[in-house]
């Protein structure tokens, strides 16, 4: 009976709601249907009022709305292709219905003749739009707009559906979600853009057909075509284009005294990375009047078109449309996103007068030889001042002006304290309005700008029935009841497995609700392992007790992806302890080897110290995961890794400012090494018995300390060893930020220069070593096109002094003998040996990768719409022992949205050919973890 009478209740006042919302009365303005002469709508056309910043644009049926309270309005109608028109109306206290039909565009060839030997006409435009581009740019100090988005995502098809039939059907009961049926976003918002790069989003209203509790906002795409590059594509207008581009005059247009150029854009390779499609550009202001541009990214299509109209002087993109389509593995879909933007407040930079004159330098020689301005005096005068004696510049004074004006600029806005990007990264930031998921149906037909289409409608509709459906039931008003305290961090019921499966995975505990302490218990499952020492391992369980002081809200914390790997960053404002008990554990040996750390970090520092035992891999690096050994081990019959036991007195030191200027790195250690030998019973730890393999002795073979051929191995004796380690890196012109007074540092192009020195102390506390080692480095990757990038690391390195040196303060490489490479791509070798050339001596090596987004199959229009690249790689390495060691490789990056790499890697020696591999890896660096 309750459950009856809640849902008539919900039932009741949803029609109530609806009934409402129909008699409410109707908003004055215009609507109607844009079509074509053939009666084909129009979708996505621009409406604007003439002088004022309203605007809307049709939808995919061509219907559209514009609200306008009672009054004369001249509307203009624009779309691309299409004659724009304009009609006057006098709008009354109702809806006043008037449907266009539009007309195609005409295009006048005029008195161009484009002959054999004769430039294309498109040329001297582009270059004049390409020199004026930064110049429109920056023309616009601030806005403030109100945009109207709206994306609507279609599944097409889903992967091996047959599977999970049942599935889909309880997804479709719980939530909006059926595959052809529209999952939308709607959302209003206020805009606020500040030179060079910030927008600040107020999102007033957000709603979606999935749940009508959750405030989605779409995010503001404002993508400028000025731009060098659009979501990491050359841009038509880049300085880079020519290299990228053919153009084609098809013709111009005159409206509203206006004359328009039409340019057909058409990518020399086309693939990710480029455009292909038009661009319409204004003749004399050289600023863009549309565009309709398409590109391909990771198996999709997407579609771009916008629209500008003149706002305060300014051509301003009104209308912005995304259209998305295509699939991976097997997914399919299409989306449509759109933006109808009113801009108001907006502020001129006076210093970018509208009416300056381009001369074309290359079709306009003599004109530019009268125009006399030095490169010195664009570097002693401001701007503006040039810009109030002369009128006319040349493309390449022009572009040379622009480039000085943002150092200027830069320059007096670090001096005001004001916030500086020299990346000029976009700098987004949104707030929600409160209300803003709780918009009633009449206040989303009083301000939406852009009608629903009749399948938008249905989702909608189709949203509100499982509401109804679903909310008041027993089940939901019994989930209700579960307080905060019985649940776990997904909402849960907590059971008696918890305590089981904290047991298993770890658990951390707080101290007290406001306590700074928590205490961690670190499951030692995580850690499991097996090699051929030490049998089944569990290493890494135990407990850690940490204390942060200040205010955790202030601290930095997160992940960075860059061309050489992911790395995880954290600034801490305040002081940080950590008491750290942990444990390995080996089942074979019998043997539990403990160790304790303290830790103590402040802002960007930390020092730690460690106490215990264990075991280590003679390099240090750790150039084989043991998680990947213990693969090879019980699959592949292929013990790779070579480990000795030590039992530590350790201190490290180190800033913890990876992206700056500078980093510091500093450790002494005491230690008793130990060496290791295999178990008596290996064979017990292969799972898979190869016939013709065998495992190899835990003894490393090296060619400097043994003789290859008679005994090529030979093994560290116990010893003790104190050492200190120092290392610096240095990045001469590394960009930066500052936002509020506090500098943060990009992971960009600049060099890293790094040295490094390593000392053994001779009877200090019974050491046995003595060495000095110094090693210089650097290491650099730039962009050398679209897709395209060259890095390299280089280094050298000498034992000053080498009266003892054991095998583990050896110089060691970035070895692999493993069919997957997970190391640093550009530094890793493919095939090298662990430690057969590992040297007391003196070493140089060499790494050179080159990424090519079009180099050999790349050629094929096909590779290159798939998002594939090719790579060319070079690994060198001498040491006295190594004989030119060289790796030459060839490999194609052929993932989507995972970076994948195929490879096939020829080795030399003495520059002659031994061996080819094929290797399977990843584009990135993943830092798997020590031991």
């Amino acid at each position: 009976m309750p459950q009856r009478f809640l849902l008539t209740t919900f039932f009741i006042l949803f029609l109530v709601s609806t009934i409402f919302g129909q008699t409410t009365t109707p908003a004055s303005g215009i609507k109607g249907t844009i079509k074509t002469k053939k009666g084909e709508p129009l979708p996505f056309a621009a409406i604007v009022v003439k002088g004022t910043s309203i605007s809307t644009i049709s939808n995919e049926e061509g219907k559209y709305l514009l609200n306008l309270k009672p009054g004369y309005y001249d509307v203009i109608f624009q779309y691309l292709g299409f004659k724009t028109g304009q009609k006057g109306f006098t709008v009354e206290n109702k809806m006043e219905t008037f449907d266009l039909t539009m007309e195609e565009q005409a295009l006048s060839l005029g008195e161009v003749r484009i002959g054999s030997r004769d430039e294309d006409p498109a040329y001297t435009i582009m270059r004049r739009a390409i020199a004026k581009s930064r110049y429109h740019l920056l023309q616009v100090d601030s806005y403030v707009a109100k945009a109207y988005t709206k994306s609507s995502i279609v599944v097409t098809d889903l992967p091996m559906e047959f599977l999970y039939k049942k599935e889909l059907k309880e997804i479709e009961k719980e939530s909006n979600f059926k595959k052809g049926v529209p999952i939308l976003n709607e959302s209003v918002s206020e805009v606020t853009f500040k030179q060079p790069n910030s927008y600040k989003q107020r999102v007033i209203a957000a709603r979606n057909s999935q749940d009508k509790g959750f405030a989605n906002p779409n995010a503001y795409l404002l993508t400028s075509f000025y731009q060098p590059e659009v979501v990491k594509a050359v841009s038509p207008l880049s300085p880079r284009a020519f290299a990228y581009y053919k153009f084609e005059y098809q013709g111009a247009f005159r409206e509203n005294g206006i004359e328009v150029n039409k340019i057909k854009v058409t990518p020399r390779s086309y693939g990710e990375g480029v455009y292909r499609g038009t661009i319409h550009i204004i003749e004399d202001e050289w600023s863009i009047y549309s565009l309709d541009l398409q590109t391909v990214n990771t198996g999709f299509t997407i579609d771009i078109k916008q629209v500008y109209s003149p706002v305060q002087g300014v051509w301003m993109p009104v209308n912005q449309q995304f259209h998305v389509q295509g699939g991976i593995y097997g997914l399919k879909g299409k989306g449509d996103f759109v933006i109808s933007q009113s801009f108001s407040n907006i502020k001129i930079n006076p210093t970018f007068k509208p009416d300056i004159v381009v001369v074309d330098d290359k079709k306009q020689k003599e004109e530019a030889k009268k125009i006399k301005l030095t490169g010195r005096e664009i570097k002693s005068q401001k701007l503006e001042d040039v810009v109030g004696k002369q009128k006319e510049f040349s493309a390449k004074n022009l572009r040379k002006m622009m480039k000085e004006y943002e150092k200027q600029d830069l320059k007096a806005k670090e001096e005001k304290g004001e916030d500086v990007d020299l990346n000029f990264t976009r700098n987004d930031s949104t707030q929600v309005d409160s209300m803003a998921s709780m918009r009633s149906t009449a206040f989303w037909d009083s301000i939406r700008t852009v009608p629903l289409t009749v399948a938008e409608v249905k989702s909608y509709t189709r949203l509100d029935s499982i509401i109804v459906v679903n909310e008041g039931t027993q089940e939901q008003r019994d989930s209700l009841k579960v307080s905060k305290s019985d649940t776990t961090r997904n909402g849960k019921r907590r059971s008696g497995n918890d305590f089981i499966g904290g047991v298993l995975t770890g658990h951390s505990f707080r101290l007290g609700k406001k306590s700074p302490w928590r205490l961690d218990y670190v499951s030692p499952l995580f850690g499991a392992q097996v090699n051929t020492v030490e049998g089944l391992v569990l290493n890494g369980g135990g407990l850690k007790l940490r204390y942060r002081g200040g205010n955790p809200k202030n601290d930095q914390e997160g992940v960075q992806l860059s061309s050489s790997g992911i790395k995880r960053f954290s600034v801490r404002q305040g002081q940080e302890w950590s008491f750290n008990a942990l444990t390995r554990y080996s089942f074979a040996r019998e043997r539990l080897m403990p160790i304790l750390g303290i830790d103590y970090g402040w802002k960007r520092s930390i020092i730690n110290v460690s106490v215990g035992q264990t075991v280590s891999q003679f390099n240090s690096e750790n150039p084989m995961h043991p998680l990947l050994n213990t693969f090879t081990t019980l699959f592949l019959e292929r013990n790779f890794i070579k480990i000795y036991e030590k039992n530590i007195i350790r201190m490290d030191f180190k800033t913890n400012r990876e992206n700056e200027h500078f980093e510091l790195k500093a450790n002494i250690e005491y230690a008793l090494r130990s060496p290791l030998q295999n178990l008596n019973k290996t064979n017990s730890y292969r799972w898979i018995d190869w016939k013709r393999r065998e495992f190899t002795s835990n003894i490393p073979m090296n060619a400097e300390v043994a003789d290859e051929n008679v005994n090529p191995t030979y093994e560290m004796p116990k010893h003790q060893a104190l050492t200190l380690g120092v290392s610096a890196a240095y990045k001469p012109w590394q960009k930066y930020k500052t936002k509020s007074g506090k500098t943060s540092f990009y992971d960009d192009d600049s060099p890293k220069f790094t040295i490094n020195y390593r000392k053994g102390f001779k009877d200090a506390f019974g050491s046995e070593v003595d060495f000095d080692f110094v090693q210089i480095g650097v290491q650099h990757g730039f962009e050398t096109g679209v897709r395209s990038k060259l890095s390299y690391k280089l280094a050298a390195g000498k034992f000053l002094n080498d009266k003892a040196v054991f095998f583990p303060d050896y110089q060691h490489f970035a070895g692999n003998r493993f069919f997957f490479q997970l190391g640093d791509p550009v530094g890793t070798f493919r095939m090298l040996d662990y430690y057969r050339y590992s040297t007391a001596n003196q070493f140089f090596e060499a790494h050179v990768l080159s990424e090519f987004r079009k180099f050999l199959l790349t050629q094929i229009t096909w590779f290159r719409v798939l998002g594939i690249k090719e790579n060319f790689f070079l690994h060198y390495l001498a040491t006295p022992a190594s004989d030119n060691y060289t790796e030459l490789g060839y490999g194609l990056d052929v993932g989507i949205r995972f970076p994948f790499r195929v490879e096939v890697v020829n080795s030399f020696e003495g520059f002659k050919y031994k061996n080819t591999v094929f290797r399977i890896g990843t584009t990135m660096n993943f830092n798997l973890g020590k031991n």
